[in-house]
């Protein structure tokens, strides 16, 4: 499919979609930029590249540029990477956040080459070593202001998500961080809160290890999730997740509510209604 792909970030996300697509026989060479040099060493080790180029370099020898670094970092990035391509070429990126990239770039003159994705998969892990090969199949990814860029461009890059088994769906930036702000990074927040809570609380961590079961193992799972990816984009997202952390802050407040007045009925229908998630979630 490709004869030549640069990542720019070696992580989970770029590093998953290139092994896959390395595993396919679909790209026969993948060039990786990062700014660390441990990054890079690492991903030649693993296989997920075949050569470590810096940036501009790498892009000019690329079928397609693939995105997938801290959002706060992929602006000026991604400015510079449409400054280098041409109209054969095809830039892809990953975030989190989509609103402020896509303003940010609405002018560029080669802004048709550019496909605003974001493939809702992740883990809690981060770095080369967290790249899977079984990653995106049977989750969604988004394709954001699909109406701004090149028809083949688009194309492409839907048949690749396609390909890896994903739901393609579609939506204006704002309402990707509005949604994304209540899927997603409400979930990170309240998994950060949870565990600075019991680290508060519980003094002595080998309680921790002893007691804690799978119900807060996966609550918490997420409080693992590196601070320099979700930082940039409870920043960028700031006023969508205010809004849903007051909702959520709202909802704790009538648990609380019902604890400290006894009205166990009422708790109990807080939990009922809970249960109609399963419509959503099975």
């Amino acid at each position: 499919m490709f004869n030549t792909i640069t990542i720019v970030g070696v992580g989970l996300i770029s590093g998953s979609f290139s092994l896959i697509l390395k595993e396919r026989g679909w790209v026969k060479h993948v060039i990786g930029v990062s700014r660390t040099e441990q990054s890079i060493k690492k991903a030649l080790e693993l296989g997920l590249i075949d050569e470590a180029l810096p940036l501009e370099e790498a892009v000019k020898k690329s079928d397609l540029i693939y995105v997938a670094i801290p959002v706060d970092a992929t602006i000026p990035v991604m400015q510079k990477i449409l400054d280098c391509v041409n109209e054969k070429q095809i830039v892809v990126d990953a975030g989190s956040t989509k609103q402020v990239l896509c303003d940010a770039l609405a002018n560029h003159p080669m802004r048709r080459r550019f496909v605003a994705t974001h493939p809702m998969w992740g883990t809690e892990y981060s770095g080369p070593e967290a790249a899977v090969s079984n990653a995106f199949a049977g989750r969604v990814c988004v394709v954001c202001e699909k109406e701004k860029s090149d028809s083949d461009a688009v194309e492409t890059v839907e048949g690749v998500y396609k390909q890896l088994g994903m739901h393609v769906t579609y939506m204006d930036a704002d309402a990707h961080d509005i949604h994304a702000a209540y899927v997603s990074h409400i979930s990170h927040i309240t998994s950060f809160a949870l565990a600075n809570t019991v680290l508060e609380k519980e003094k002595e961590e080998n309680a921790i290890f002893e007691l804690a079961g799978g119900g807060f193992e996966s609550t918490v799972r997420l409080a693992k999730s590196s601070p320099a990816m979700w930082l940039p984009i409870f920043q960028q997202n700031r006023e969508h997740v205010l809004d849903v952390l007051n909702e959520h802050i709202t909802q704790l407040r009538k648990f609380k509510s019902c604890l400290e007045k006894e009205n166990y009925t009422y708790l109990q229908e807080l939990m009922e209604n809970a249960n109609k998630i399963n419509r959503i979630i099975k």
